[in-house]
């Protein structure tokens, strides 16, 4: 119900906004289809990803691995593929919501998205070329790290440990 409400709001806003200024609005309604665009194959990719490995293993085995049972262990392997991966936020959270139906702990998703959000292996280089060796791994390093702090906070929040 709530999503209706937004869109309703946001059609709301854009009829407004149209009838204050059409050429602006009709500006921003192509801005906001190019980056769509930009981002439709990333999106797909991950979410086709998602879909093979939700059918490939079932809601057991993700428990098994990921799950509540899997304790520091499974928070530890979260952590070290959302480091490695390379997902931008938009596609990380529903890609979590989808895990977290199939089984996946709490605080295991919480290691997942906060290292998948603040650890950039993949972009390590990039950052090393900007701010320097030293620094740039001693930040992804204590990001790492605070990903575990999110885990055990998400644990006492909702009940896991």
């Amino acid at each position: 119900m709530n999503s209706y409400i937004m869109y309703i709001i946001a059609i709301l806003f854009l009829a407004l906004s149209y009838y204050k200024d059409k050429k602006k609005t009709k500006m921003a309604l192509k801005k906001a289809w190019k980056s769509f665009e930009n981002i439709l194959p990333q999106f797909l990719g991950v979410i086709m990803l998602v879909g093979v490995l939700l059918a490939a293993f079932d809601a057991e085995f993700i428990s098994k691995i990921i799950g509540e049972q899997s304790g520091w262990a499974g928070v530890f392997l979260s952590a070290a593929i959302g480091a490695i991966t390379l997902i931008p936020g938009f596609i990380a959270f529903p890609t979590a919501a989808l895990l977290l139906q199939n089984g996946a702990g709490y605080m295991q998703i919480g290691a997942f998205v906060s290292a998948l959000m603040m650890v950039g292996i993949v972009t390590l280089p990039v950052e090393i070329k900007y701010f320097g060796k030293k620094l740039s791994i001693m930040r992804n390093v204590l990001a790492f790290l605070f990903s575990f702090v999110v885990a055990f906070i998400i644990g006492k929040v909702v009940g896991g440990i």
